[in-house]
């Protein structure tokens, strides 16, 4: 929960630069914030060198009682293709830790990541994906996100990497059906990482590579017509 910081005392510039990314999060999370403030104010907190540059990204925030919720509940909608009930936004971090999600859960539409000397594992294998986009906006900083999905998903990523990447490993035959889901993965990395892997569930890293190496060797042989 948000919280004012005190007028005096001194108080170490990364410390207030994670409680400030913290309340960020919280803010967005609240309504407070729209998704590209957010991303401004990410930028800013990340390149921020003093104390006065990280107070100034929260001091026109409204200040949450600590004895308010600070999300009343997340809006949510029915999927059309399962019935269930589909967060519209999300949010995962991970600060000087990790975080993760996997095994069989549904994925809000939009899900933001926020990875501040930590780690963050979304895997997709056995998500029950809504039809349509699913977004996953990524801010990682010292850290980095791992996404592991399966073959028939549309995969379209792009983002900005400072001192870092974003990069897709692994091969599968690309969707048929046009109607697959589609998982955008954008974001920031500095210093940092984002790595997309396709795999079937259950599959190890290196499993999936003896496999892809099969695949494509048989794909050489299909348009080669050897045997």
């Amino acid at each position: 929960m948000s919280q004012p910081f005190p007028a005096s005392a001194p108080v170490p510039l990364e410390q207030t630069r994670q409680s400030v990314i913290v309340q960020l999060t919280e803010h967005f999370a609240a309504d407070n914030l729209s998704v590209e403030a957010l991303e401004q104010r990410l930028d800013g907190a990340h390149s921020a060198t003093t104390l006065e540059e990280l107070r100034a990204l929260v001091s026109d925030l409204p200040v949450v009682a600590p004895d308010a919720p600070m999300v009343t509940g997340p809006r949510t909608y029915v999927s059309p293709a399962t019935g269930e009930h589909v967060s519209e936004r999300q949010i995962i971090v991970g600060i000087m830790g990790g975080a993760e999600k996997k095994g069989v859960w549904t994925p809000a539409r939009q899900t933001i990541v926020v990875a501040l000397m930590g780690g963050v594992e979304l895997d997709f294998r056995e998500a029950r994906m809504p039809p349509g986009v699913t977004e996953v906006n990524i801010f990682a900083v010292m850290g980095g996100a791992e996404i592991l999905i399966p073959p028939g998903v549309h995969v379209d990523m792009g983002g900005f990497a400072l001192m870092g990447g974003f990069g897709q490993t692994g091969y599968a035959p690309p969707p048929t059906d046009p109607n697959a889901p589609v998982l955008r993965v954008t974001g920031f990395a500095f210093m940092g990482g984002v790595d997309i892997s396709i795999r079937y569930p259950g599959e190890r890293a290196r499993d999936a590579r003896k496999r892809e190496k099969l695949e494509r060797s048989e794909q050489h042989k299909r348009l080669t017509g050897r045997r």
